[in-house]
Protein backbone atom coordinates (compact mmCIF):
# COMPACT_ATOMS: atom_id res chain seq x y z
CA UNK A 1 0.00 0.00 0.00
CA UNK A 2 1.66 3.28 -0.96
CA UNK A 3 0.44 6.38 0.52
CA UNK A 4 1.25 10.22 -0.71
CA UNK A 5 1.44 12.93 2.19
CA UNK A 6 2.36 16.59 1.54
CA UNK A 7 2.39 19.85 3.78
CA UNK A 8 2.53 23.30 2.38
CA UNK A 9 2.62 26.86 3.66
CA UNK A 10 2.41 30.40 2.32
CA UNK A 11 6.39 30.62 2.13
CA UNK A 12 6.57 32.12 -1.45
CA UNK A 13 9.35 35.44 -1.44
CA UNK A 14 6.96 37.82 -3.38
CA UNK A 15 4.41 37.32 -0.51
CA UNK A 16 6.93 37.52 2.41
CA UNK A 17 8.34 40.94 0.87
CA UNK A 18 4.93 42.52 0.05
CA UNK A 19 3.64 41.74 3.68
CA UNK A 20 7.08 42.86 4.97
CA UNK A 21 6.78 46.35 2.73
CA UNK A 22 3.40 46.69 4.08
CA UNK A 23 4.38 46.32 7.75
CA UNK A 24 7.34 48.54 7.64
CA UNK A 25 5.02 51.45 5.80
CA UNK A 26 2.14 50.75 8.22
CA UNK A 27 5.05 51.13 11.37
CA UNK A 28 6.64 54.00 9.78
CA UNK A 29 2.81 56.09 9.83
CA UNK A 30 2.22 54.98 12.81
CA UNK A 31 5.12 55.96 14.62
CA UNK A 32 4.80 59.48 12.85
CA UNK A 33 1.73 60.04 14.45
CA UNK A 34 3.46 58.95 18.14
CA UNK A 35 5.96 60.97 17.47
CA UNK A 36 3.72 64.29 16.40
CA UNK A 37 1.27 63.25 19.90
CA UNK A 38 -1.80 61.89 17.88
CA UNK A 39 -1.30 58.58 19.64
CA UNK A 40 -0.75 58.28 22.79
CA UNK A 41 2.14 55.20 23.74
CA UNK A 42 -0.56 53.15 24.64
CA UNK A 43 -2.73 53.08 21.18
CA UNK A 44 1.20 53.18 19.73
CA UNK A 45 2.10 49.61 21.02
CA UNK A 46 -1.37 48.01 20.62
CA UNK A 47 -1.32 49.23 17.23
CA UNK A 48 2.04 47.65 16.39
CA UNK A 49 1.06 45.01 17.80
CA UNK A 50 -2.03 44.41 15.61
CA UNK A 51 0.42 45.60 12.58
CA UNK A 52 2.56 42.62 13.22
CA UNK A 53 -0.06 39.48 14.14
CA UNK A 54 -2.13 40.78 11.05
CA UNK A 55 0.95 40.48 9.04
CA UNK A 56 2.23 37.13 10.39
CA UNK A 57 -1.63 35.51 10.35
CA UNK A 58 -1.33 34.33 6.55
CA UNK A 59 2.21 31.84 8.11
CA UNK A 60 -0.92 29.92 10.01
CA UNK A 61 -2.27 28.26 7.36
CA UNK A 62 -1.14 24.55 5.99
CA UNK A 63 -2.63 22.86 3.77
CA UNK A 64 -2.52 18.92 4.38
CA UNK A 65 -2.77 16.12 1.55
CA UNK A 66 -2.96 12.41 1.98
CA UNK A 67 -4.13 9.74 -0.67
CA UNK A 68 -4.02 6.51 0.84
CA UNK A 69 -6.42 3.09 0.13
CA UNK A 70 -9.30 4.83 1.70
CA UNK A 71 -9.33 7.92 -0.55
CA UNK A 72 -8.10 11.39 -0.77
CA UNK A 73 -8.20 13.17 2.56
CA UNK A 74 -6.97 17.28 2.63
CA UNK A 75 -6.88 20.06 5.61
CA UNK A 76 -6.49 23.81 5.43
CA UNK A 77 -5.75 24.99 8.59
CA UNK A 78 -7.29 26.89 10.14
CA UNK A 79 -10.56 26.72 8.19
CA UNK A 80 -10.31 22.81 8.88
CA UNK A 81 -9.46 21.60 11.86
CA UNK A 82 -9.36 17.90 10.64
CA UNK A 83 -8.54 16.44 7.47
CA UNK A 84 -12.09 15.85 4.86
CA UNK A 85 -12.30 12.77 3.34
CA UNK A 86 -13.46 11.77 -0.16
CA UNK A 87 -13.66 8.34 -0.85
CA UNK A 88 -12.44 6.71 -3.60
CA UNK A 89 -16.37 5.10 -4.30
CA UNK A 90 -17.23 9.11 -4.92
CA UNK A 91 -14.18 9.99 -7.10
CA UNK A 92 -15.43 9.90 -10.93
CA UNK A 93 -11.80 11.37 -12.09
CA UNK A 94 -8.90 12.02 -10.13
CA UNK A 95 -5.81 13.47 -12.08
CA UNK A 96 -2.85 16.02 -11.49
CA UNK A 97 -3.05 19.37 -14.05
CA UNK A 98 -1.60 22.67 -14.48
CA UNK A 99 -3.67 25.70 -13.89
CA UNK A 100 -3.63 29.29 -13.80
CA UNK A 101 -4.76 30.11 -10.11
CA UNK A 102 -5.30 33.95 -10.69
CA UNK A 103 -8.05 33.72 -14.03
CA UNK A 104 -9.26 30.34 -12.82
CA UNK A 105 -10.18 30.56 -9.13
CA UNK A 106 -9.14 34.18 -8.47
CA UNK A 107 -5.87 33.92 -6.50
CA UNK A 108 -4.46 31.02 -3.86
CA UNK A 109 -6.43 30.11 -0.26
CA UNK A 110 -9.68 28.04 -0.30
CA UNK A 111 -11.72 29.31 -2.86
CA UNK A 112 -14.98 28.94 -3.64
CA UNK A 113 -18.40 30.72 -5.10
CA UNK A 114 -18.04 34.08 -6.82
CA UNK A 115 -17.36 33.87 -10.44
CA UNK A 116 -14.66 31.66 -10.11
CA UNK A 117 -16.64 29.23 -8.20
CA UNK A 118 -19.41 28.06 -10.86
CA UNK A 119 -17.05 27.16 -13.37
CA UNK A 120 -14.21 25.84 -11.78
CA UNK A 121 -15.09 24.64 -8.53
CA UNK A 122 -13.46 24.32 -5.52
CA UNK A 123 -9.55 25.54 -4.90
CA UNK A 124 -7.68 24.88 -2.01
CA UNK A 125 -4.07 25.69 -2.80
CA UNK A 126 -1.09 27.80 -1.16
CA UNK A 127 1.29 27.95 -4.31
CA UNK A 128 2.15 26.98 -8.11
CA UNK A 129 0.81 25.75 -10.75
CA UNK A 130 -0.02 22.10 -10.21
CA UNK A 131 -3.11 20.34 -9.04
CA UNK A 132 -4.55 17.54 -7.97
CA UNK A 133 -7.79 18.07 -10.04
CA UNK A 134 -11.14 15.70 -8.63
CA UNK A 135 -14.42 15.41 -10.63
CA UNK A 136 -16.23 13.58 -8.01
CA UNK A 137 -19.59 11.36 -9.34
CA UNK A 138 -21.93 14.73 -8.45
CA UNK A 139 -19.70 16.31 -10.98
CA UNK A 140 -18.54 18.56 -7.93
CA UNK A 141 -15.01 19.94 -8.70
CA UNK A 142 -12.05 20.08 -6.23
CA UNK A 143 -8.81 20.93 -7.10
CA UNK A 144 -6.16 20.68 -4.20
CA UNK A 145 -2.99 22.17 -4.88
CA UNK A 146 0.41 20.55 -5.12
CA UNK A 147 4.32 20.77 -4.95
CA UNK A 148 4.84 17.03 -5.93
CA UNK A 149 3.27 16.18 -8.82
CA UNK A 150 5.32 13.11 -10.05
CA UNK A 151 4.52 11.27 -6.37
CA UNK A 152 1.10 12.21 -7.05
CA UNK A 153 0.83 10.89 -9.99
CA UNK A 154 2.23 7.31 -9.07
CA UNK A 155 -0.40 7.35 -6.02
CA UNK A 156 -3.40 7.81 -8.08
CA UNK A 157 -2.12 5.54 -10.81
CA UNK A 158 -2.18 2.85 -7.72
CA UNK A 159 -5.60 3.82 -6.68
CA UNK A 160 -7.04 4.11 -10.54
CA UNK A 161 -8.89 0.72 -10.52
CA UNK A 162 -11.05 2.19 -7.30
CA UNK A 163 -12.36 4.93 -9.24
Amino acid sequence: MRVFEEEQRFTQTWLILLLSISAIISIIIITDGFFKGNIPLHKYVSHIILVLIACGFIFIFKLKTRIDHIGIHYQFFPFHFKMKTILWENIKQAKTRKYNALTEYGGWGLKSGGIFGKRNGLAINVSGDIGIQLILKTDKKILIGTQKQNDANIVLAMYSNKI
